[in-house]
């Protein structure tokens, strides 16, 4: 089984930046993607960044020029975010898929980091 620990988030004024971190755990044979979604009170969970296996990343159009999505070779995942702003505000949800041991393929997702701006 294979899971995902977030962790990064807080409050910050809006301008501010902060950095999210993923982490999965297990025996994890390969990854393909990992993404960031959020979901703000009331609205439905969105797609914020993705990023594939051969690095190709893409963004949703809100945070394009101001969020960064990257992965490392130890099954991290991070979203590295900018120029925050009070509409960014919601619970992040880290989504990694993949092959594990014994389960074969998986979808997994974090248990959400809440990133809060405002003044």
């Amino acid at each position: 089984q294979v899971q995902l620990v977030e962790s990064g988030g807080g409050l910050v004024q809006p301008g501010g930046s902060l950095r999210l971190s993923c982490a999965a755990s297990g025996i994890i044979l390969n990854i393909n993607h990992m993404s960031w979604y959020r979901q703000a009170p009331g609205k439905q969970r969105e797609l914020v960044a993705a990023i594939s296996s051969g690095g190709s990343t893409n963004y949703a159009d809100s945070v394009k020029g101001r969020f960064t999505i990257s992965r490392d070779n130890a099954k991290k995942v991070y979203l590295q975010m900018s120029s925050l702003k009070p509409e960014d505000t919601a619970l992040y949800y880290c989504n990694v898929q993949g092959s594990s041991l014994p389960s074969g393929r998986f979808d997994s997702w974090g248990q959400g980091t809440q990133v809060t701006v405002s003044s």
